[in-house]
């Protein structure tokens, strides 16, 4: 139990932002911020680079969710087709530069994470790990959610409504490629929700017995969330990307509840 109240308590020490025994000064900031940089960036190219050599692997990966939707029906062609000279070798940097960041970001995060800590107390560090595990985790989760499932259901509900108009399908690679990095990065980041709503209970800025009350408003909210990043208007496929999401609320709402009971056992203590 203490364990946990040292993570609330207010006296934590203050860190000391020292090296070799000393001060560190502005310029040390500075050049602990270069070097953040130069790392983050090393990493970026490094990925990219990587990306560009395997291109074709790669690609093979990312058309996965166009061929799941191809199977068993050999009579649907959806081969892409670029309609400009440039446009293969717009795809490519696009995909080499939005794979390049994905990968990149968990080293990113590190880095970042590297230049921060001196300057946070031993309080601030038990609370910011875990939350910075817990972002990494569930970025990934929306990301493989949405290439998984709701890459495949939208463009599933795009054939069938082209077939029942009689239209005929001619997607670009920037089509598909847009549509896919905008689910992946979109569900990614909108899995992160619960952190939000965890932090703001743990600033007190908001309480669990509100977000109980005001349940089917955060039901609505979701779905709203949910039909801005999908963009098919099909309530099915919105509905399969709310239901994670209204899981993750009823999550953080237990999660913030444990959050509440500690902040209230250390101002009993303080008391």
């Amino acid at each position: 139990m203490k364990k946990d109240e040292d993570i609330f308590s207010d006296s934590a020490a203050e860190p000391e932002l020292v090296r070799g025994g000393k001060p560190m000064g502005f310029f040390d900031h500075l050049e602990d911020l270069r070097w953040t940089l130069i790392k983050s960036a090393a990493a970026f190219l490094v990925f990219a680079v990587l990306i560009g050599l395997f291109m074709r692997q790669f690609n093979n990966a990312l058309l996965w969710p166009l061929r799941s939707v191809q199977e068993g029906r050999p009579e649907l062609a959806l081969d892409l087709g670029t309609v400009s000279i440039m446009e293969g070798f717009t795809v490519v940097l696009q995909m080499c530069f939005m794979g390049g960041l994905i990968l990149a970001a968990p080293f990113i995060l590190l880095f970042v994470g590297q230049f921060v800590s001196p300057a946070l107390t031993q309080r601030e560090m038990r609370a910011v790990l875990p939350l910075c595990v817990a972002a990494l985790v569930l970025f990934l989760c929306g990301a493989c959610f949405g290439y998984f499932v709701l890459v495949p259901s939208t463009l599933a509900v795009s054939v069938g409504l082209n077939e029942y108009f009689g239209f005929v399908m001619r997607w670009t690679p920037g089509s598909y490629y847009g549509l896919l990095m905008w689910l992946v990065l979109g569900v990614g980041a909108s899995f992160e929700f619960p952190l939000l709503i965890v932090l703001l209970v743990y600033m007190g800025l908001m309480s669990t017995a509100t977000l109980t009350k005001y349940r089917r408003h955060a039901v609505v909210a979701i779905f709203i969330i949910a039909a801005i990043v999908t963009p098919t208007p099909d309530f099915v496929t919105q509905t399969i990307f709310a239901a994670p999401l209204y899981l993750l609320f009823e999550i953080a709402v237990l999660v913030g509840k444990r959050v509440e009971r500690k902040r209230h056992s250390r101002e009993a203590l303080t008391d």
